[in-house]
């Protein structure tokens, strides 16, 4: 008898809760129903601390923004740079009420600095042209180097970054530009120098130094021994070499500095180095001397640098090398 009550009373407070439960899942079915028939899952978004508006897809909008900052090479924008990107919370907003997704992106977008990405053609690292690619700024190059331009090895190309897009020059007209026809080294007799510095003769053939000589500088040989043309009276003394103004000379080989100035000759500012044995080598038109008179030097020490002081119309060196005074050709020895 105890235990039929006990069931009964089981069963009872088992119904009650069953009926409980149902109770409380319609009220959560009927509430649910409320809120999908009245409100949206949304999102507020906000602008430093600001809600500027709302959203009901957070992936897409976000995605578009930051489609903004990335880089688009039809202007040249490398990137955007924006102050703040929004902040996203989720809510439920009444179905009458509006999302503004333009709004947002043009708020946050505004803010935005686009830096710009070209290309610079240098000349000496100095930025002369501004193209808008790097297939463009090399077809520069190549149509120079193709020119043989005198100074295509001073010519870069360089990758910049700016806030302000530059203005771009067009390829032919960057070639007409830059294209430098090179220089024919015009040379006069001399007449005036020291007898000391003075060549007794020159002579086509060769004879034994006793000694090694190196290339004192790197170039473009202009003119060679023994040329006789319309630029000049008299069979060339020496070997021109064109060069970048500034560029080292080195001494062929040891010796000592037996004249270091100018003498008004036409050589301009020049070097004479004495190696014994008779064996001496001359370095005119520099635009500086490094050496003075007395100086011993080692072979390959810069003594110089190259110029066009003196009777000449471009930077080169003029080379003599010279044997009990006679002037043989350089490139018997170097070169």
């Amino acid at each position: 008898m105890f235990n039929i009550n006990i069931l009964r009373k089981i069963a009872i407070t088992t119904r009650k809760s069953i009926k409980l439960l149902i109770l409380i899942f319609l009220a959560v079915v009927v509430l649910v129903g409320l809120v999908v028939l009245f409100y949206n899952p949304t999102y507020e978004v906000s602008l430093n601390g600001e809600v500027i508006g709302f959203t009901t897809n957070k992936s897409e909008l976000q995605e578009r923004i930051n489609g903004f900052t990335e880089e688009n090479e039809e202007e040249n924008i490398a990137f955007v740079q924006i102050d703040a990107m929004p902040t996203y919370r989720l809510c439920l907003l009444k179905k009458d009420v509006q999302t503004n997704d333009d709004e947002i992106y043009s708020k946050v977008t505004e803010t935005g600095t686009p830096y710009y990405k070209y290309y610079a053609i240098t000349e000496n690292k100095k930025e002369k042209y501004y193209l808008s690619n790097f297939k463009d700024a090399e077809k520069v190059i190549d149509k120079l180097e193709e020119k043989d331009s005198a100074n295509v090895d001073d010519l870069g190309i360089v990758e910049k970054y700016g806030k302000e897009l530059k203005k771009f020059t067009k390829v032919e007209t960057c070639v007409s530009k830059l294209y430098e026809k090179k220089v024919v080294v015009r040379q006069v007799t001399y007449s005036s120098a020291p007898a000391s510095n003075y060549s007794t003769g020159t002579s086509s053939g060769s004879v034994s130094l006793g000694i090694s000589l190196i290339n004192p500088v790197s170039g473009v040989i202009t003119s060679r021994f023994g040329s006789n043309d319309s630029v000049r009276s008299h069979a060339h003394s020496g070997l021109d070499i064109a060069a970048p103004y500034g560029t080292p000379i080195k001494a062929a080989a040891s010796g000592t500095v037996t004249f270091s100035g100018n003498a008004g000759d036409g050589f301009g500012n020049y070097v004479i180095v004495s190696h014994g044995n008779g064996v001496t080598t001359v370095y005119a038109h520099c635009s500086s001397l490094l050496v003075s008179s007395g100086q011993t030097v080692s072979q390959g020490q810069v003594i110089a640098r190259v110029g066009s002081t003196g009777n000449s119309t471009g930077n080169h060196l003029h080379l003599e090398v010279r044997k009990n005074g006679v002037t043989y050709n350089p490139q018997n020895y170097v070169y």
